[in-house]
């Protein structure tokens, strides 16, 4: 078989699978019940910001800081983060897999693909547990205004 042609699917690879965990395998099983768990997490978002209380009008910062105050939510969300993340990230490992030729350029993509991930991952987590909206030049119309000054 010359360079220029593949081989057939399904025919036997050369190459022998070394011992040990199958990690493709995890990764396929992982993309599956990541994604069940994404459709529940993604719905439930869904439906606590834009069906409860005052609908989509009710979108504010107030109400993503009320939201982010509760721990509930910021498990929520961050669950959501991590989860989306992983999983993006390795359908992008799977598409670079199955489309780079060059060994040397694929290994470079994966380990930018995944510690872009992290950094995004680390940052987003941050950002959910350290969130205060007691921040400085809020209008005084507020109502986290007002809760922060009688807060400090």
């Amino acid at each position: 078989m010359s360079a220029d042609t593949l081989a057939a699917p399904r025919s036997p690879q050369s190459s022998v699978r070394s011992s040990g965990p199958n990690l493709e395998k995890w990764g396929w099983i992982f993309m599956r019940v990541s994604g069940v768990l994404l459709i529940v997490l993604i719905f439930g978002h869904l439906f606590a910001n834009l069906m409860v209380g005052d609908g989509i009008s009710g979108l504010d910062f107030a109400f993503v800081a009320g939201k982010l105050a509760n721990p509930l939510w910021q498990w929520w969300d961050v669950a959501m983060l991590w989860l989306a993340f992983i999983h993006g990230t390795n359908g992008m490992r799977t598409i670079v897999n199955d489309y780079v030729t060059s060994p040397k350029v694929r290994k470079v993509l994966i380990v930018t693909l995944w510690a872009v991930a992290a950094l995004m991952i680390i940052l987003g987590t941050l950002v959910v547990f350290t969130f205060d909206p007691c921040i400085p030049n809020l209008s005084d119309a507020s109502i986290l205004s007002e809760a922060c000054k009688a807060q400090g």
